[in-house]
């Protein structure tokens, strides 16, 4: 072997190991590059979550203030209808006492109705003694 040929071949060796670290250091850098990618898409992604959720929480935010006020709205119109109630009831409490004054004046028999405890026991609405209406699991196929 000549000095050439023995130079040659360690040449090779060597540069065989070059092409391979250099190869070995572009794919670590593709590497390094998509892990980067894929953690700015996951990071966007994370705050388009958030800026959707914020959006979602203003909006629940806004029903649950709109049904605050439907509800103070419902609670004060039925306060005004219990005193209503109280107020009509008493007036029928005074009427029945005069009924039951004229029926023991006169001597007559006077269909005198009971008057309820409108806080106890509210006034059955007509419907309410239907009997409930039941559901199968056939009325809901498609």
């Amino acid at each position: 072997m000549t000095s050439n040929q023995s130079i040659q071949s360690e040449e090779v060796p060597g540069s065989v190991m070059e092409q391979r670290k250099r190869k070995r250091m572009l794919s670590n850098r593709d590497s390094a590059r998509r892990s980067r990618m894929k953690k700015q898409q996951h990071l966007d992604d994370l705050i388009n979550q958030v800026s959707h959720l914020k959006n979602e929480n203003v909006q629940i935010l806004m029903q649950v203030d709109l049904i605050k006020q439907q509800y103070l709205i419902m609670d004060s119109e039925n306060s005004v209808l219990r005193t209503e109630i109280m107020d009509l009831t008493e007036r029928l409490t005074s009427l029945n006492s005069v009924l039951h004054f004229v029926e023991e004046f006169s001597g007559m028999a006077i269909d005198i109705p009971k008057i309820p405890d409108p806080l106890l026991k509210p006034w059955q609405h007509p419907c309410s003694t239907l009997p409930p209406i039941t559901a199968s699991s056939t009325m809901f196929q498609y």
